[in-house]
């Protein structure tokens, strides 16, 4: 996506997928008067190495100012995050999380336990193989989904029942995002007969 819209001509993207700090929209929050939730760097990582810890202040300073709106934070680069947790300020509206495919990254939610969000979640998704190790102790909300896309790798339904069993156990709520595929349009997102739409029960207002 980055290399299409450099390709395009986009401004943003002039330099294609490699990491660009854009400081003119840090404040940008600030302008929307109406709440919304928002994905931060949907199309980056704000914990990426390159990142510098005085912008991701700056970021974090922002979100806290915005108290109106809900920021959805997620990362991959959860030894950064756990590294500079203790720097940053944790307003009520960020939520923090971390991707985990498979039981490779289960390292990340232990990362993830150490950092004083009021909302962490778990984002399993794509989710690529079973997670045997899946801690819940400091999660409040758990969203899986299977991959989509011309090469999209099946997800086993038994994955998927497991993860939802154990955060039912756990009373974490949890959301089905997609089964994905080739043409995740015609897959859905029915698990048993019904769509699993849980929400965290904190949400700043």
């Amino acid at each position: 996506m980055a290399k299409r819209l450099q390709a395009m001509g986009q401004p943003r993207y002039i330099d294609g997928f490699n990491l660009t700090l854009q400081h003119d929209v840090v404040m940008q929050p600030l302008s929307w008067k109406k709440p919304r939730l928002v994905f931060v760097n949907s199309m980056s990582d704000l914990f990426h190495d390159e990142v510098p810890l005085k912008y991701l202040k700056r970021v974090f300073d922002v979100m806290a100012e915005a108290h109106w709106h809900v920021f959805q934070v997620l990362t991959k680069r959860s030894e950064r995050l756990k590294e500079t947790a203790q720097s940053l300020c944790w307003p009520p509206n960020v939520w923090i999380g971390v991707s985990v495919e498979n039981d490779d990254y289960a390292y990340r939610i232990d990362h993830l336990s150490c950092v004083p969000a009021a909302v962490r979640f778990l984002s399993i998704e794509p989710l690529l193989g079973p997670i045997t190790n899946l801690s819940l102790t400091h999660v409040d909300w758990v969203i899986v989904g299977g991959e989509s896309g011309p090469f999209a790798r099946l997800v086993d339904p038994k994955w998927v029942r497991c993860i939802r069993d154990e955060c039912v156990s756990a009373g974490v709520p949890f959301f089905f995002k997609q089964w994905g595929g080739t043409r995740k349009s015609t897959t859905g997102r029915v698990l048993d007969g019904r769509t699993w739409d849980e929400l965290p029960r904190s949400i700043p207002q």
